[in-house]
């Protein structure tokens, strides 16, 4: 590794092979943005390099001191976006994230583009372009001019191209520009975009020697009068200031949080102490409109509040009001890195729209007999190996507070979460309207003792 205190001359391995065939642009590309990083003397502790899928892919083990994140086809900018606004919010907002991207890549992952440049988050984008899918046999992207021949349009492209820095700068993105890979000024260019303080992007239009070329009969010297036929500006199309970048403004948003103070905050505190062991996954099923989620959310609150890891996922069909709701939470003392539920823990089911999307969905078929299922007494349920207990939770709480009731049942029978914590949560959510609950768990309290 490079030390801080030398002078850096080659962010390039030593000697370096490029991957790329022999007159492809890409290894233009390298080279002026080792260039550009020399130029800005940036640490290389300091530099991440997020690439994608395709040839321009193939440059991460080139820069050996840089940190490097190979990611899959398209993404690589909504990976460089979570690691920018993770470090400008969580750490010091000294990292200098780079995605690096073709114009297949970037086809595939517009959105994630569209998005980090409303954002303006602070990553800086190398778009090499050189018209089309360079590493899956040469087929033609949105970037691809007009006439432009490829395996894929042997007749030639009937689609105009993408116009890329016209939308970014549609976005709001302050930095943008369009240059080739030949340009003598590119490595100032890149510079100035990784400076930039938010999104920048630049497009470098460049030759596939491998597909391109042959073809379509084309040079280097053929690329101006590709894009001037296009309306496609060279240079650098926009660079403004004057919006600030995205982990600037969350600061200045969401203040740090100071430790007690007294002050209502955004934060859960922990109130009480879990004594879970291990990672358990409850599966929580009725019907839309019956606080099914709502209740998921408050058992996660619950956990949180009780120091412990917790993970929530909905679902419901797409009419939303209508049919089943269901949630799945997942507990655990420890840091939870699966939150799939192969075999549940626990299943509250309280409608029959519930029970109908777990038998369709295979939760029932999973479960077995150290799963405790709680039913409404009025479900018929398949036969189980599963522990079942039977309460009339909707006749007895209603509808809307059913599964709610199912779940703290659940807590008074299995070591979840502290009952105690369930009740808290509530009383911060519906705070006089708390009150109907905890009738409910009274009444769930005196009847455990018998469901055990």
């Amino acid at each position: 590794m490079i030390m801080p205190e030398q002078k850096y001359r080659n962010y390039l391995i030593e000697d370096a092979i490029f991957p790329f065939c022999k007159g492809c642009g890409h290894s233009h590309v390298v080279t002026r943005l080792n260039d550009a990083l020399v130029e800005l003397q940036i640490d290389p502790s300091k530099v991440l390099l997020v690439s994608d899928i395709g040839c321009i892919g193939l440059v991460d083990n080139l820069f050996p001191d840089l940190h490097t994140m190979h990611t899959t086809h398209g993404r690589s900018t909504a990976f460089a976006t979570g690691v920018e606004i993770a470090d400008a919010i969580k750490n010091t907002s000294e990292l200098k994230t780079i995605v690096i991207i073709g114009d297949g890549g970037a086809m595939i992952g517009l959105l994630h583009l569209v998005n980090a440049a409303l954002m303006n988050v602070d990553i800086t984008v190398i778009l090499a372009n050189n018209f089309l899918f360079g590493m899956t046999g040469g087929q033609n992207s949105n970037f691809s001019p007009l006439e432009f021949i490829t395996p894929t349009t042997p007749r030639g492209n009937m689609i105009p191209p993408i116009d890329i820095c016209n939308i970014l700068d549609g976005c709001g993105a302050g930095f943008v520009a369009r240059t080739l890979a030949t340009d003598k000024n590119l490595p100032h260019v890149i510079a100035q975009a990784i400076a930039h303080p938010g999104f920048a992007l630049v497009e470098i239009v460049e030759l596939c020697t491998e597909y391109a070329v042959k073809p379509n009969e084309i040079t280097g010297k053929s690329l101006e009068e590709i894009l001037a036929r296009h309306q496609l500006s060279l240079g650098i199309l926009r660079q403004s200031s004057v919006r600030k970048e995205f982990g600037v403004l969350y600061k200045e948003k969401y203040e740090p949080r100071v430790e007690n103070d007294n002050t209502s905050s955004e934060y859960i505190d922990q109130l009480f102490s879990g004594s879970l062991q291990k990672q358990m996954g409850i599966v929580i099923a009725g019907t839309a409109g019956e606080r099914v989620q709502s209740t998921a959310y408050l058992l996660a609150r619950a956990a949180v509040m009780s120091g412990l890891e917790c993970t929530q996922k909905n679902d419901n069909p797409v009419t939303q009001g209508s049919g089943f709701s269901l949630s799945e939470v997942c507990i655990s003392p420890t840091e939870i890195y699966y939150t799939a539920i192969d075999e549940p823990d626990i299943i509250v089911v309280t409608s029959t729209d519930g029970l109908e999307e777990l038998l369709s969905n295979g939760t029932f078929s999973r479960a077995s007999e150290k799963t405790l299922i709680l039913a409404d007494a009025e479900l018929s349920l398949h036969e189980t190996n599963a522990r079942v207990v039977r309460y009339n939770f909707r006749k007895k709480m209603s509808p809307s507070r059913a599964s709610m009731a199912g779940v703290f049942l659940a807590s008074l029978l299995v070591d979840i979460v502290p009952p105690e914590a369930l009740q808290a949560a509530i009383k911060e959510r519906f705070g006089k309207g708390s009150a109907a609950y905890e009738k409910d768990f009274s009444q769930l309290r005196e009847a455990a003792d018998s469901l055990v």
